[in-house]
């Protein structure tokens, strides 16, 4: 479970070159920021290189607007020999206001590799 009164992995204010032309962000900047949160934890639970293999699972539930304070949520859901499977949320807080909505969700699966782009296990030995 994610919750969204904790530390997001990212935070990041939404600007007029991430939306269209009617003021909506665009789902591939969201969704490019779930996958970089995502990232920063496959990269610190393996302690090293981590790649996004799969995003399954995609839900946008409301649109985020320019100027609202975009909050991406997540938390490793499971663990395989070489792979992760990461639980994403990104929440929206419109610039003036106190409560925050989630907006996106999604789960992501990464695979630990080593310096030549091989699998290894998550769990390295020290």
């Amino acid at each position: 479970m994610i919750d969204p009164r904790g530390e997001p992995v990212i935070r990041i204010t939404a600007m007029p070159a991430d939306a269209n032309a009617y003021g909506d962000i665009f789902g591939g900047w969201l969704m490019s920021l779930m996958d970089m949160g995502a990232g920063l934890i496959a990269a610190r639970h393996s302690r090293g290189r981590a790649v996004t293999i799969a995003m399954d699972g995609v839900q946008f539930h409301h649109p985020v607007k320019i100027g609202d304070e975009v909050s991406v949520y997540g938390g490793l859901r499971k663990e395989g020999r070489t792979s992760m499977t990461i639980a994403i949320e990104a929440w929206r807080r419109p610039r003036h206001e106190i409560d925050a909505i989630k907006v996106t969700e999604a789960i992501f699966t990464f695979v630990a590799i080593d310096d030549a782009g091989r699998p290894r296990p998550v769990q390295q030995e020290n």
